[in-house]
């Protein structure tokens, strides 16, 4: 018995040898080895506040001589530079720093060494030793090691670190091949800063070794996609027919000439404002060689289609030219130029020539039910014009309010003829800035009176209906003050939705319109109307006519939409099912209904997917293409058809990133959940019967099919219009869905889960109290089950004037679910009893969403 306890003594001391040889062990150095302004340096960093998730810029003089948070406007960032500093003084000071958990470092150390002749084998370690024990210490740290910076020996000074090129360069080739082994990412930015001898570029430095404020910016440049996680190159939305990337780099920051051909003032003066946010203090027109200046230009651009808003888009080292046979090609020019100058500093060098595959590619907002604020709709057409949508539906007149002043009949807006927001409308002033706003903007305003449908309002307002004679004198009347008032070149006259007791009240009403001069777009289906005016889809039936000109808006309504959906049905989606825009088909819109009521106008954006949304339809307006059919799956099985989703969903999240820091924007990362399915069990109704995957462990190979995505619909409420994952979908069965997940360490992380994506047009009852929805779903994380979250109006009954509250995922706190370090299993429970719903407010869209971020 003494033996095997001796012997069981021995090997645990074995093992507890072995995981403490495991460790990294950083050297111990004397204070008295480190100079006074260290010291000062050190002490300083430990006693300020002890913050976590940081972005700190850990090295020596040149990383102590810039104001970081300024240059980046990032309050994250941390300057921990200390000048003199060496290899082994960022060794003494590391534990403060791993203290800190920060969520990145970068790191630039060595050229001190070398100028102390320490080997570039050495420095090499240290850096090693460096990123291992960071690695150890705070694992969710991303590290980012940059090469040591040139040096240049033209002011004879700092001759001990001069001339240490072959040294950095051999030092700087290590560092990347050692890169993937040692846990960091290395960046090269060494070679940006040589001249074309190699060298330190004078014009970047006063002493050969730092830097000066120039020097500076170009750092800021080469850093910025790393420290706020984006693509190395600009991700363009939506993406150029043509783009090249080209060597070099035009300094924004040292811009302040214009030059713009007769007819391009709004356009000159959109980007002189460019400028002058940047910092120039005054804008001239002149074009000497010897300074970067930015030139507008009209002149012969020759594309396949759409040459109105063609542009072609140059950038080279000293100029910057945009080329377009129109202003409004020169606008949608510069929309690419401001995506370019993601960092406010530099743009690369590159030639871009683009074009649109449809004419007509719009946003419709409803604001006759729920009242958007004039500064409101504004920010949503100033996101429009970024992203090249050109047309701005205005769906100003509802059952719920008429929200568009008449000065002939002021009764139309009084508030006691409003169910909602009432005495909100838009005066006259309202919507010539909102036209004018559009102007500027090259987006065209389109204003819709809903006849003779929808006009609840109007029939409060004068006590008869639309299609009688009094109502349309009355409309008449109606529309001669907005043709005159406002002079649009188009009105939607609505007729969808409404059973039409006057056969003639339709033509009537667009023979009027068109008498001023303004063509007229009506819904199809619904009421005759003539030959000439446009459609617009909004069910099923297509583009069948060609005599007749078509607008698309067939499942692009997003307030029906899960956010995550949204985006993969939208990519996918082919518009007017064509490739392209023709004389039949002008295009396509993207359409927000709310038909129930919310507590504040910002709801519209964050209930409904608005901005994620209008990103995704402008990639697939301007540039064609998508599949036949309606999908709300991302189709895997198809390589390339996954691989462009995954790289546009890259370029989105870039942009929300860039522009969207302070606005609603619900959609995260997707691409990399992969989801197992296995079934489908028959359930006989019972919703809580417990099948296979949910009593012992999954046999990996038995699944059914896989797919990807942070949203997965199995049915869709409109099958088999929209295609969901399941073919031929059966009543009375119970699916598991099934993913593991990689976790560096214990952790818990906040995660979307939901299984029943309220749309916000229909009166859907609220989740009883402690379940997701009424099917039974439920998710397990590890074997442990998660619990539903407590909703504020659990059990409640559909009722479109009583606002959402926490009902849905991307509204509501995120769920916690516990990981632990490695894999961690997800298991979903999905049963369905019956896909008729008992009325028509809850439909079954038989999904799940979980999404952990």
């Amino acid at each position: 018995m003494t033996g095997k306890r001796t012997f069981t003594t021995l090997c645990c001391l074995l093992v507890f040898r072995l995981m403490t040889a495991a460790q990294v062990q950083l050297p111990v150095y004397r204070d008295s080895l480190f100079s006074t302004y260290y010291q000062q340096r050190v002490t300083h960093f430990k006693t300020l506040p002890k913050t976590t998730g940081d972005i700190i810029f850990l090295g020596n003089s040149i990383t102590d001589g810039a104001e970081w948070n300024e240059l980046f406007g990032d309050s994250r960032i941390k300057n921990r530079g200390i000048s003199g500093d060496i290899s082994a003084g960022l060794i003494a000071r590391l534990p403060e720093v791993a203290d800190r958990k920060p969520a990145k470092v970068f790191l630039l150390i060595g050229v001190n060494d070398l100028s102390r002749n320490t080997s570039p084998d050495s420095v090499v370690k240290n850096i090693m030793l460096i990123a291992n024990y960071l690695h150890e210490k705070t694992s969710d740290t991303k590290l980012y090691v940059q090469s040591i910076l040139p040096v240049n020996k033209i002011y004879n000074k700092f001759g001990t670190h001069t001339g240490k090129s072959a040294q950095i360069i051999k030092v700087n080739q290590q560092l990347e091949t050692g890169a993937n082994s040692n846990h960091y990412t290395f960046i090269n930015i060494h070679d940006a800063f040589c001249g074309a001898d190699g060298l330190l570029n004078p014009e970047l430095t006063n002493d050969g070794l730092h830097l000066k404020g120039e020097g500076y910016l170009l750092w800021k440049h080469l850093l910025y996609p790393y420290v706020f996680d984006l693509g190395a190159k600009p991700s363009l939305m939506p993406l150029p027919r043509s783009l090249k990337w080209q060597s070099g780099l035009f300094p924004f920051y040292s811009c302040s000439s214009v030059i713009a051909d007769k007819g391009l003032v709004n356009e000159a003066n959109i980007v002189e404002e460019l400028l002058k946010v940047n910092g120039a203090y005054s804008i001239d027109h002149d074009s000497s060689a010897h300074k970067p200046y930015i030139e507008l230009k009209l002149a012969k651009i020759k594309v396949p289609q759409h040459a109105e808003e063609a542009y072609r888009l140059q950038v080279s080292e000293n100029h910057v030219k945009i080329t377009a046979n129109t202003a409004h090609g020169i606008f949608n020019g510069i929309q690419t130029l401001r995506q370019l100058l993601r960092d406010n500093v530099m743009l690369d060098a590159c030639d871009i020539t683009d074009w649109p595959a449809f004419s007509w590619r719009g946003y419709m907002v409803d604001v006759g039910r729920n009242y958007q604020s004039v500064e409101q709709l504004k920010q949503q057409i100033d996101i429009m014009a970024l992203y090249k949508l050109n047309v701005f539906h205005f769906h100003v007149t509802e059952d719920i309010a008429w929200r568009l002043a008449i000065k002939q009949y002021p009764e139309l807006t009084k508030p006691e003829n409003m169910l909602r927001d009432k005495g909100q409308f838009y005066s006259v002033d309202d919507v010539k800035e909102l036209q004018r706003f559009c102007k500027d903007r090259h987006i065209e305003f389109v204003p819709e009176i809903d006849m003779p449908g929808h006009s609840g309002a109007f029939k409060r307002a004068f006590h008869v209906d639309m299609q009688s004679d009094t109502g349309i004198r009355i409309l008449k009347d109606i529309i001669r003050e907005v043709c005159e008032t406002y002079q649009p070149a188009y009105l939607h006259i609505g007729g969808d939705e409404v059973k039409i007791s006057n056969a003639g009240f339709l033509p009537e009403i667009c023979r009027t319109v068109e008498q001023y001069g303004v063509k007229t777009i009506g819904w199809s289906p619904g009421g005759i109307v003539p030959a000439n005016t446009i459609r617009q889809l909004w069910m099923k039936e297509g583009a069948v006519d060609k005599k007749i000109k078509y607008i698309d808006s067939r499942h692009m309504y997003l307030n029906h939409m899960d956010p995550l959906e949204s985006v993969t049905t939208l990519f996918y989606r082919m518009i007017g099912d064509v490739p392209a825009g023709n004389d039949n088909v002008l295009g396509g819109e993207i359409c927000l209904w709310n038909d129930r009521a919310v507590n504040r106008q910002e709801d519209l954006l964050t209930m409904n997917p608005v901005y994620p949304a209008i990103l995704t339809f402008a990639e697939r307006s301007w540039r064609g293409g998508g599949r036949p059919g309606w999908t709300a799956a991302i189709p895997v099985s198809d390589t390339s058809a996954f691989d462009s989703f995954k790289a546009f969903e890259n370029r989105l999240l870039d942009q929300k990133q860039q522009h969207f820091k302070t606005l609603p924007f619900p959609y995260r990362k997707q691409q990399n959940l992969v989801w197992k399915f296995y079934g489908p069990y028959s359930n006989g109704g019972n919703l809580e019967a417990r099948f296979k995957p949910e009593l012992d462990s999954l046999v990996e190979n038995s699944s059914v099919f896989t797919a990807a995505g942070g949203t997965l619909i199995l049915k869709h409420w409109w099958h088999p219009l929209v295609t969901g994952l399941i073919a031929n979908p059966k009543e009375n069965t119970t699916w598991y869905a099934s993913t593991k997940i990689w976790s560096d360490t214990d952790v818990d992380k906040n995660c979307w889960i939901g299984f029943n994506n309220l749309s916000r047009s229909y009166a859907t009852d609220t989740a009883n109290p402690g379940t997701w929805d009424g099917r039974g779903s439920a998710v397990w994380v590890n074997g442990n089950l998660v619990k539903a979250p407590d909703l504020k109006f659990a059990g409640r009954k559909g009722n479109l004037e009583s606002p959402l509250i926490d009902e849905d995922y991307e509204y509501r706190d995120p769920v916690k679910i516990s990981l632990k370090k490695g894999w961690n299993t997800v298991l979903i429970k999905l049963p369905v009893a019956v896909f008729t719903a008992k009325d028509s407010n809850n439909p079954v869209k038989w999904m799940f969403t979980f999404l952990p971020f």
